[in-house]
């Protein structure tokens, strides 16, 4: 946890209800232990979502379909493309996006991005950490000039400041990748980043 428990808490306290079959989707992921946004990060969302007004969204990391779905019900008129390779994920995903408009892209997102064309708009990633930077040259491809690009998790639970040494083992490989990442996305010219501890740290990308 970045935050304090008590200053996460009092915020949560400030938050906006959800439609109530997106809490009944947020109540059966967390009870499944789904990796699904945090509240925190909902808020953030909303509040980029309805300053930019995004027309079309890219997603990569679609889990069981929360997160596009709550960015559907906060800017329904945009088109929202979403990418899942995890079966056991897709199983749920297929089922929750069925009718919602949504464009569900089943398939390895380091394959999968090739054939993209965009422009989009806005690109939440949220999939496999370790494989950041390796998205990230499609992801400024496909990135509208203008567009946003919102990364999640990029701060490991506050570990990402701390010297890899410090750091065990088995999560070295993660750690390092994402240092590297976060260099790449705050000292690439043509883009404009902000790091925001919120939920477990959020990296903000502007295409000039």
């Amino acid at each position: 946890m970045i935050v304090n428990e008590s200053v996460t808490g009092y915020l949560a306290s400030l938050a906006h209800d959800i439609p109530p079959a997106l809490e009944k989707l947020r109540v059966k992921a967390r009870q499944e232990h789904v990796p699904i946004i945090r509240d925190d990060m909902l808020e953030f969302i909303r509040f980029v979502l309805l300053k930019e007004k995004p027309k079309t969204i890219l997603e990569i990391g679609t889990a069981v379909g929360f997160s596009a779905l709550f960015m559907h019900s906060v800017v329904p008129e945009a088109q929202i493309t979403t990418v899942e390779k995890v079966e056991m994920r897709l199983k749920e995903a297929r089922k929750n996006l069925d009718g919602s408009g949504i464009t569900l892209i089943e398939g390895d997102a380091l394959e999968v991005l090739g054939g993209l064309k965009g422009p989009y708009d806005f690109i939440f990633l949220d999939a496999a950490k370790g494989q950041y930077s390796s998205f990230f040259s499609d992801c400024r491809r496909l990135l509208a000039p203008g567009g946003l690009i919102l990364t999640d998790n990029v701060l490991l639970e506050g570990t990402i400041a701390e010297s890899r040494f410090g750091i065990e083992r088995r999560d070295r490989t993660i750690h390092e990748r994402m240092r590297e990442f976060l260099h790449e996305l705050t000292h690439t010219e043509g883009l404009v980043t902000v790091i925001v501890p919120v939920g477990d740290g959020a990296a903000l990308t502007y295409k000039q």
